[in-house]
């Protein structure tokens, strides 16, 4: 567990450097799904069951897409008025919006 927190808070660290001078090099690594990677391959290791893994993976298949909102608020706040904290806040609502009625609305598990 105290692994995959140092490696999380590592990728954090390094992204936050690199998008400060390269911002696109930034978004580009925000787009791997580092984190991703590294808990499935924990998973594996801990349970070796693909049934876990392919659970894991539907599910993230859907809620990747549902997160993409927290995005736009920050994508346009020049457009919108905003500054980062209400963009900021702005994508969390949305985010929780799309995610929350997802898991009120849609089924119990994918697959």
């Amino acid at each position: 567990m105290l692994f995959r927190a140092i490696v999380a808070g590592l990728v954090v660290a390094v992204v936050s450097q690199i998008a400060d001078r390269f911002p696109r090099l930034g978004a580009l690594l925000l787009t791997l799904p580092i984190v991703s990677i590294v808990a499935f391959v924990a998973v594996w290791w801990k349970d070796q069951d693909v049934g876990t893994i392919t659970r894991l993976s539907r599910e993230t298949l859907i809620l990747v897409p549902l997160g993409l909102p927290f995005f736009v608020p920050l994508a346009f706040a020049d457009k919108l008025g905003l500054g980062f904290w209400g963009a900021f806040a702005l994508g969390i609502v949305l985010a929780s919006a799309t995610i929350g009625l997802w898991f009120a609305l849609g089924p119990k598990s994918v697959g």
